[in-house]
């Protein structure tokens, strides 16, 4: 239980953290500026982690393992940070900025992972989609 759990307790606690922190970002600040210092803070912790969780591993070894979609996550997450600033900054609120672009996004990888990954789509499925575009629509009159 605990592997399928502490996962998700690591998301929520994140995206509570990271929407308090793109909310608070100062509207003065070139946002390109504020993503650059905070993928380095990102880049200095994620290279400190690298190297205490994997003792005897060769950092140049392990970056020669990954592929094209290390690089595309890179400019994906650019997408994901400047969207939620620019969001924030446009006058959507916490309350619903977040739940209004995460029900979309949910909604959008039931179509994907039936298109790409071969998984069914069922009609618990489709009811749910139902629901969360009249909880859309209720969240945003």
């Amino acid at each position: 239980m605990w592997p399928m759990l502490y996962p998700v307790l690591i998301i929520v606690i994140s995206n509570i953290l990271y929407n308090i922190c793109t909310k608070s970002t100062p509207g003065e600040v070139n946002a390109f500026a504020t993503l650059s210092v905070t993928y380095l803070v990102a880049a200095a912790v994620s290279f400190i982690i690298f190297f205490v969780s994997s003792k005897g591993k060769n950092i140049i070894t392990e970056f020669g393992k990954t592929n094209w979609t290390t690089f595309v996550l890179g400019f994906v997450i650019i997408g994901l940070e400047i969207g939620y600033i620019l969001a924030y900054r446009n006058g959507w609120a916490v309350n619903t900025f977040s739940v209004t672009a995460n029900i979309t996004l949910a909604v959008a990888l039931i179509f994907v992972a039936m298109i790409f990954y071969k998984e069914s789509i069922t009609v618990k499925k489709i009811a749910g989609i139902i629901l969360c575009g009249g909880g859309l629509v209720l969240m945003n009159i």
